[in-house]
């Protein structure tokens, strides 16, 4: 009986021990932050602080962002992304370059993303129906609205995404400040661009050697001619065509007619000066 008693009072000391654990406050995010210079967020460049804004508007112009704002010390951008049927992405860039105040006409340029994500939300109207008695009553007819809600904001922090920005701004730089500066120039397919091909040069007319430098081969028999079926040209169709011949008139063939057919002359009989009979003649027997 005494023996445990302890036990439990160690066992209840944890237990208070692990909830005052929980309980603490955890440390702020904003704790994390440095301020060091990491060069992150900037990059220096051996151009005035317009060309070096200029230089940023065209390489997010060449990677669809849209420009919202375009001034020659600032530049805005965004855009955005369908990850699924029901959330959606928007990347915000925002570019600043200050001068650096030197004799060379050096700017820092300064950028910065912002990433938003979206939600899909959809919210059920009800219609109401006043009674003088009841007093208003909710109906369960109605309809429903869609809208995207913004559930969550950060800005991006990924060393490499700004390293191919930058890269990009290297890109676009004038030519003669990039030769100054020694600045090399960057294939156009690492920046994730498309490289142009060049339109293929004309082939030269091959020349074939003197008939003199070969030797004359003996010429082969001619074959015999296939005798072709005649084609009969077809007219043009922009040339009249020409009416047929007038044919000769047809005339009628005169055919002699056939001789009628000499008819017989059948002469009687002399008289006889005969008399006639007297008596029947008796018939002959049979």
């Amino acid at each position: 009986m005494f023996r445990s008693f302890p036990m439990r009072v160690v066992g209840l000391a944890l237990v208070l021990g692990a909830a005052a654990g929980c309980s603490s406050k955890k440390p702020a995010i904003y704790e994390h932050e440095n301020f060091d210079d990491s060069g992150t967020f900037s990059r220096n460049y051996p151009v005035t602080d317009a060309q070096s804004c200029e230089a940023a508007r065209r390489a997010l112009l060449s990677q669809g962002y849209i420009i919202t704002s375009s001034d020659p010390k600032l530049v805005s951008g965004h855009k955005s992304f369908q990850q699924t049927g029901e959330t959606h992405m928007e990347i915000s860039f925002s570019v600043v370059c200050a001068d650096d105040g030197s004799e060379g006409h050096h700017a820092t340029m300064f950028a910065n993303a912002l990433q938003d994500r979206y939600a899909l939300k959809k919210t059920n109207n009800s219609a109401s129906l006043g009674v003088g008695v009841l007093g208003s009553v909710s109906m369960p007819i109605g309809s429903s609205d869609d809208s995207m809600v913004k559930v969550a904001s950060e800005t991006v922090s990924s060393a490499k995404f700004y390293e191919r920005f930058f890269a990009l701004v290297e890109l676009f730089l004038p030519p003669e400040a990039k030769k100054a500066a020694h600045i090399p120039e960057k294939p156009k397919t690492d920046l994730g661009m498309p490289e142009t091909k060049a339109a293929p040069a004309a082939l030269a007319p091959t020349t074939t050697p003197a008939a003199t430098s070969a030797p004359a081969a003996e010429p082969a028999p001619a074959a015999a001619p296939v005798a072709e079926p005649a084609v009969e040209p077809t007219p043009a169709a922009s040339e009249p065509v020409a009416p047929p011949a007038d044919a000769a008139p047809i005339t009628p063939v005169e055919t002699s007619e056939p001789a009628p057919a000499t008819q017989e002359t059948v002469t009687p009989p002399p008289q006889s000066d005969l008399p006639p009979p007297s008596e029947p003649i008796p018939a002959m027997p049979q």
